[in-house]
């Protein structure tokens, strides 16, 4: 099921289709703060991966939850998380084992 909480300002034409994997044992948060008017947030449990709609000048950020805090640890340009086939998407969507 697709959840669409806080999506992208009306004005964001050029929407990539992006797909982050979790391939720790640790709990992650993602995070996107560096477009104007729009603010993205998402904990990604354990090898989950998180399909999301992005521009690509966005910059996710991800933070590994700690047992009071969530420390940085890698930034990334979403436009090398671009999901750029049909197969690869569906790729995304299926689940760890």
């Amino acid at each position: 099921m697709t959840q669409v909480l806080d999506s992208l300002p009306a004005d964001s034409a050029n929407r990539i289709l992006c797909c982050y994997v979790n391939d720790t044992h640790k709990l992650k948060i993602a995070r996107i703060t560096n477009i104007s008017n729009w603010y993205f947030e998402r904990i990604v449990f354990p090898r989950e991966r998180l399909l999301f709609e992005a521009v690509p000048e966005a910059q996710l950020e991800i933070y590994v939850s700690g047992f009071s805090t969530a420390a940085l640890i890698e930034v990334m340009n979403c436009d090398r998380l671009v999901v750029k086939s049909p197969q690869a998407q569906q790729d995304c969507l299926v689940q760890h084992n």
